[in-house]
C-alpha cells in the first residue's frame, strides 16, 4: 500500500562551539507498508544542501534505517543506546560516521503519523555533536 504524504521535518544540528542550526522543510512524499515496516520517502531540495538526493527512513520494530542515495549515499541505523558505523559518501570523498540514538519514537499508521529521533554523532573518530529529527507525516490521498 503507497500513499501520498506531506511531511513537515524539522532538524536541529548542534554542533561543539556553534549556535544550533534549525533546518525546516514541508514537502511531498510517499508512504509504503513494506515487509512488516514503513519506508517514508522524499527528495531532498537546495533548501537541504542536498538537491538531487532521495531520503528514506524505513521503520521497523525498535529500530529506523535513514538511507541517502542519488548524489550521496549513506544508511544510519537508529537504535536507542546502540551505536552503529556509517560509511557517508559524497561525490568528493567519503567519511565514517558513528552514531547513537539517544531517543528514539515513531507511531505510523497507513494514515501518517510521527517519527522523533535525537543521536550523537562523531566524524572520522571526533565527536562532533548532536543531531534531533521531528517528522510529521500526513497522508493527503484516500
Amino acid at each position: 500500500m503507497k500513499r501520498r504524504v506531506i511531511l513537515n521535518i524539522r532538524g536541529t544540528q548542534r554542533y561543539q562551539d556553534q549556535e544550533p542550526e534549525v533546518i525546516e522543510l514541508t514537502t511531498e512524499g510517499e508512504m509504503l507498508l513494506r515487509d512488516g515496516g514503513w519506508d517514508i520517502r522524499y527528495d531532498e531540495s537546495e533548501l537541504t544542501g542536498l538537491s538531487g538526493v532521495t531520503t528514506t527512513f524505513r521503520v521497523e520494530p525498535d529500530q529506523v534505517i535513514l538511507t541517502r542515495s542519488g548524489n550521496l549515499h549513506s544508511q544510519m541505523v537508529f537504535q536507542q543506546g546502540v551505536a552503529h558505523e556509517s560509511l557517508y559518501q559524497m561525490e568528493f570523498g567519503a567519511l565514517m560516521l558513528r552514531i547513537c540514538a539517544t531517543f528514539l519514537f515513531y507511531d505510523i499508521t497507513p494514515d501518517g503519523g510521527v517519527i522523533d529521533l535525537s543521536y550523537t554523532i562523531e566524524i572520522e573518530n571526533s565527536a562532533a555533536g548532536l543531531i534531533d529529527y521531528h517528522l510529521d507525516i500526513r497522508t493527503i490521498d484516500q
